[in-house]
């Protein structure tokens, strides 16, 4: 670790090159002064059009000193860049935050924060245009070559980001024992052939193979490791308002998707309340409905936006409804109210494979062999068994264009 500490700080030395951005980050009164958001944007989307580069924030540009960020100052910058990552670049760019420690005076600790941006296979679009890394500055690119790049990288369009390979994770980050679970009579014998076709591993633009966010999310011990945030959150409030004085219970589930899933849904399981009448024989009502529950979870795992930064599922049980939260705005044209008449897929792969993983959960009510159907029942049972029960329509919000919230009301 220190060793590359110090390669990092001799490059800082050196200056800036087509592969190292240097960006000074101010600070007033607790808030980031500059870079302006929007000229930040414009040269990470240049880097990733033109070359593979890192960008190095705490770094004087011009005197290639370490300027040096606190430990607070370092987690606001970090959330700042991956917000602009996702915001004001089209379409969203995906790229690796790694914290590092130099010293430098009297022994005095300082900080940056290093942003490792691949080359793209897609054409990003900035608050001020197109732009390209040439050297050490950002260059705007003309129509002719801003259409020769649309065409070389054209077939990236194609390609969800569940099927994008991601900086870092080699094919060694996949677990054998969860990829091949996929198999069948008809797969390759090869690992990597059979986990090239499943989509799990992709070639870089150097030739080497790297693990694709599909194949963490179902491959990889923990995902989060390589995709920050790629986890369900479940917290149970013992009243109405979101208190954490009355949480009764909490728990991260972090696992690959199909264990997140079963996971969450024990969650609710364990913390829903059974109400129990005689009539004359003795009936139980649960306070939801667990098939609806694992139909819901199943949809928030299979459809949320994976390329947000910053925003994980969130499941929050009270005494009189629980809440869910899936990152990502609703998918091509769907609302919130044809959801339960239209279909659409934002992960392919991760869908696919959920089709091919096992009903790990006993939902009561439910006829499931498969985690998931593909065919867009889902939400029909969400709606139909939680309204039979509680007499009480669940709730599909979107917030902010970012977030879509269910609610399902208890019986």
């Amino acid at each position: 670790m220190r060793e590359e500490t110090d390669k990092i700080l001799e490059k800082i030395r050196l200056g800036e090159d087509s592969c190292l951005e240097l960006i000074n980050v101010a600070f007033s009164g607790g808030k980031i002064k500059s870079p302006p958001k929007e000229d930040l944007a414009d040269e990470m989307a240049a880097m990733a059009n033109a070359v593979a580069g890192q960008m190095a924030l705490g770094a004087k540009g011009k005197s290639q000193n370490l300027e040096g960020l606190t430990i607070s100052q370092i987690d606001l910058v970090e959330k700042w860049v991956e917000k602009i990552g996702h915001d004001l670049i089209d379409p969203p760019l995906f790229f690796l935050t790694k914290k590092t420690v130099g010293f430098e005076g009297r022994g005095e600790k300082k900080f940056l924060l290093r942003v490792e941006i691949p080359r793209s296979s897609f054409v990003h679009k900035s608050p001020n245009g197109y732009f390209y890394r040439s050297g050490s500055s950002k260059m705007e690119l003309k129509p002719e070559m801003l259409a020769r790049l649309f065409q070389q990288r054209g077939q990236a369009r194609f390609i969800s980001f569940d099927g994008q390979i991601v900086p870092d994770a080699t094919a060694d980050a996949l677990e054998p024992k969860l990829y091949r679970r996929f198999r069948t009579v008809l797969s390759p014998a090869d690992d990597v052939v059979f986990l090239e076709k499943l989509k799990f591993i992709a070639k870089d633009e150097s030739g080497d193979y790297r693990a694709t966010a599909g194949g963490l999310l179902l491959a990889s011990e923990n995902p989060e490791e390589f995709l920050p945030n790629a986890y369900i959150q479940a917290v149970c409030y013992g009243t109405v308002e979101r208190n954490g004085a009355h949480q009764l219970d909490a728990q991260d589930m972090t696992d690959p998707l199909d264990e997140q899933i079963k996971q969450a849904c024990k969650f609710v399981r364990r913390n829903m309340k059974v109400r129990g009448t005689k009539a004359p024989f003795r009936i139980e009502t649960p306070q939801f409905s667990l098939n609806a529950v694992f139909e819901a979870v199943v949809n928030a795992v299979a459809h949320r936006d994976y390329s947000i930064f910053g925003s994980k599922i969130r499941l929050h049980v009270f005494p009189d409804r629980l809440e869910l939260f899936s990152p990502g705005n609703l998918a091509d044209t769907l609302t919130a109210d044809s959801l339960s008449e239209r279909q659409s897929t934002r992960n392919e792969l991760i869908c696919s494979m959920l089709a091919r993983c096992p009903m790990n959960f006993e939902a009561t009510g439910s006829r499931r062999k498969f985690i998931m159907d593909q065919r867009g029942e889902g939400i029909p049972i969400i709606v139909v068994e939680s309204e039979d029960l509680s007499g009480k329509r669940p709730i599909f919000k979107v917030i902010d264009n970012a977030e879509l919230k269910l609610t399902i009301f208890s019986a």
